[in-house]
């Protein structure tokens, strides 16, 4: 996974956790694609404090993933749903009764749908 990528869906599942300032520095950083230098003058600070606070705070996301592990449980959620829809992708439904077809293609519009909201 890209570690921009990752960052970002560490923030969305434990950003809440970090100081305010962490989660401020991270979000401009990894959301907003701010560099390091035009944070610290956003926010008035060195460019070395918001080095420090982008490493501890990267440094709690990760402590928080080991223990916790949403995001893997995540992923891994949404890689099930993934082959779930690709197996419903590939049901013929031709020699199934109209009920039933019709059934199996409202499965599978919405298992798309779960998958693409993830």
């Amino acid at each position: 996974m890209d570690k921009v990528y990752e960052i970002s869906l560490l923030l969305d599942f434990y950003g809440q956790l970090l100081t305010e300032r962490q989660y401020e520095i991270l979000d401009l950083h990894y959301n907003n694609d701010y560099t390091l230098s035009e944070i610290a003058e956003q926010l008035n600070i060195s460019r070395q404090g918001v080095y420090d606070n982008e490493k501890r705070g990267r440094a709690l996301l990760n402590e928080y993933e080991n223990k916790l592990g949403l995001l893997s449980k995540f992923s891994e959620q949404k890689q099930k749903a993934e082959e779930v829809r690709n197996l419903f992708e590939n049901i013929e439904t031709s020699g199934l009764s109209r009920h039933n077809a019709e059934i199996v293609e409202r499965a599978k519009r919405e298992l798309a749908e779960l998958v693409n909201s993830i």
